[in-house]
């Protein structure tokens, strides 16, 4: 659950964009990414996560350019811009060998897990998973902006489509990795 809430800025940023605009929207969807990284850096037990430092990277950074360069972005110009941040912020935690999922999962485990041969491996699977669900959302996007006769319906629905299989496969692969290892160390 603390990974789906590292998630809340965007849905912020969805529901002020609507509201009160594009650099209001990314500015509250910055002030709460900053808040949830204040919150982990200040909880024992918790640590700063590379999913907030970029949240907060990628909405402060796109509120800045926004002021600075009084651009006027469309509705799904900006969700492009938010949706390739997001997507290069999971890709750069994948480079770096640190999988975003890593910091929750260790959260949620106790640390002789952490240094089982697969552990890594399954949260690399993982943020992969995620990875091609926000590659899909840029699609969507993609084709929302260059091709405007498509019907809203078709990016949203693709948009939920993906974060659903993405929930749902991080729900499953764990315990399926489980069950696999378990049966090889006893067969």
């Amino acid at each position: 659950m603390s990974m789906l809430l590292a998630f809340a800025p965007f849905i912020v940023f969805a529901l002020f964009d609507r509201l009160l605009g594009v650099v209001p929207a990314l500015s509250a969807a910055a002030a709460l990414s900053a808040v949830l990284l204040l919150r982990d850096w200040l909880t024992p037990k918790r640590t700063v996560k590379v999913l907030e430092i970029g949240t907060v990277l990628l909405f402060g950074g796109l509120a800045v350019f926004a002021l600075a360069t009084h651009t006027e972005w469309s509705l799904l110009g900006v969700r492009l811009r938010v949706d390739a941040g997001l997507l290069l912020v999971v890709l750069a935690s994948m480079a770096i060998g640190q999988p975003f999922t890593l910091q929750y999962a260790k959260e949620q485990t106790p640390p002789e897990v952490w240094v089982l041969p697969g552990f890594k491996l399954v949260n690399m699977v993982i943020t992969a998973a995620w990875a091609v669900a926000f590659a899909l959302m840029v699609l969507a996007d993609v084709a929302m902006v260059y091709v405007p006769s498509l019907p809203l319906w078709v990016g949203i629905a693709v948009t939920v489509a993906a974060i659903v299989g993405a929930i749902r496969f991080t729900q499953w692969y764990p315990e399926h990795m489980r069950a696999r290892f378990e049966a090889a160390a006893g067969g």
